[in-house]
């Protein structure tokens, strides 16, 4: 089940930074250096990211895009990141696909007017709850050996953009008219309004009609992860672009003031559920796979009377017997 939720979420956020304006948000809104503001996102220009490895595998999720930065092309590598526990060897990760696009490079003999390769910006877009403490160089993986062996030890290190420590930080979580923030606002938010008001706001921001595919992007997004993760148990009106937000805002306004009651009448039912296998082992060994079925399928009256019924049978067959 993580894993399809996981995938889920991967393939949705992919979706979203295969538009322009995700990409070019991403960039002026959090990376804070200099030679961003010398590039021209006009220019903008997804590339293909399926090279192949010497062993065959493809590289297809790639999301590779290159933009105009003076005269030569910057391809910006993202690798969008979402385990739940950081990778210590991301960098060790990071190392090889760059290497990788360098090799394609190679063989499409996209050089620069001075035959050098072009510059490649690695970005780990990381989601998880916990804060990234893995190394962003892979120098610091790699042993040091004095007399001169230290000069061959790999140098290379990745853009870290870790969602949570971003929307944590005040100067970031303010960001106004960027895509890129509003979703890690809405990954990241506060409390029910928050996310209310940062919906509201995209659907300004993209009302355009050249805005479609991002807002269709959005919507799957919403859709597929966020409310899910958040109103499990709400049942939701069908809508298929984000501008009919405006026709369910307030009904989603509404029912969010129940979200937290609801969420605790699921916290008592998930109790509940761990108490009685706990039960089921202590008198009958492991729960098997049929019982773990109907204890997830029965409401709370029907977990209380197997509570009860527990102590008499000597069978789970009796225990379950309708």
């Amino acid at each position: 089940m993580v894993s399809k939720v996981h995938n889920r979420h991967d393939h949705s956020y992919k979706l979203l930074f295969s538009y322009p304006e995700m990409v070019r948000d991403l960039l002026t809104g959090f990376v804070k250096e200099a030679w961003v503001e010398q590039l021209d996102f006009s220019t903008l220009e997804k590339v293909s990211g399926s090279y192949v490895t010497e062993d065959l595998r493809d590289r297809e999720d790639d999301v590779i895009w290159r933009v105009r930065w003076g005269d030569d092309w910057l391809y910006v590598y993202l690798l969008l990141e979402f385990q739940s526990s950081e990778d210590k060897h991301m960098a060790v990760r990071i190392m090889t696909y760059q290497g990788l696009l360098y090799q394609d490079l190679i063989r499409q003999e996209a050089f620069t007017p001075s035959g050098k390769l072009p510059p490649v910006l690695p970005i780990v877009l990381y989601n998880g709850e916990k804060r990234w403490t893995a190394a962003q160089n892979v120098a610091e993986l790699v042993e040091r050996v004095p007399g001169g062996l230290e000069r061959y030890r790999p140098d290379l290190a990745y853009l870290l953009l870790d969602e949570g420590a971003i929307v944590n930080d005040s100067a970031w979580s303010d960001q106004m008219r960027n895509v890129a923030a509003a979703l890690f606002r809405l990954e990241h938010n506060r409390d029910e309004q928050d996310m209310l008001e940062v919906l509201g706001a995209l659907v300004e921001w993209l009302k355009a009609p050249e805005q479609t595919g991002l807002r269709r992007a959005f919507v799957v997004w919403i859709r597929r992860v966020l409310l899910p993760s958040r109103a499990a148990v709400v049942e939701l009106p069908e809508f298929s672009d984000l501008q009919e937000l405006h026709e369910v805002h307030d009904m989603l306004a509404e029912r969010i003031k129940q979200w937290p009651e609801r969420w605790e009448e699921k916290g008592r039912m998930s109790e509940a559920r761990d108490n009685l296998c706990s039960l089921i082992r202590l008198k009958f060994g492991e729960v098997p796979q049929w019982v773990e079925l109907r204890v997830e399928q029965a409401d709370h009256a029907q977990l209380k009377a197997w509570m009860d019924k527990i102590l008499f049978v000597d069978s789970l067959d009796k225990m379950f017997k309708p």
